[in-house]
């Protein structure tokens, strides 16, 4: 059974920059699509961001396109979100989860981690 482990997050001023990283075990990384998602305070959760099983093709929501970068490191099995020019609406939990079944869905989800953006 995979299990997710989130980190990375915590606080950092507007316009600054973070990376996360979610480190996967129990499974084989390598065939699994991964994303990562968030969710503010009171609001449902987005989607950010996910990246096939070899790495070779990546989405973005709207709202963090040119802002954040999703890689992965099969390897390492870990995944990371790159994100720089932070705003304060950018503040959430963040979670990576797994395509663990591969049925086009993500079905195995992280703890998560706090961004928190300061103006």
């Amino acid at each position: 059974q995979v299990q997710l482990v989130e980190s990375g997050g915590g606080l950092v001023q507007a316009g600054g920059s973070l990376r996360l990283s979610c480190a996967a075990s129990g499974g084989t990384f390598s065939k699994y699509d991964m994303a990562w998602f968030r969710q503010a305070l009171g609001k449902e959760r987005e989607f950010v961001a996910d990246i096939n099983w070899n790495g070779a093709s990546t989405y973005y929501a709207d709202s963090v396109k040119g802002r954040f970068t999703i890689s992965r490191d099969n390897a390492k099995n870990t995944v990371y979100l790159q994100m720089n020019s932070l705003k304060p609406e950018d503040t959430a939990v963040y979670y990576c989860a797994a395509d663990s079944d591969i049925m086009g869905r993500y079905d195995t989800w992280g703890q998560g981690t706090q961004v928190t953006v300061s103006s």
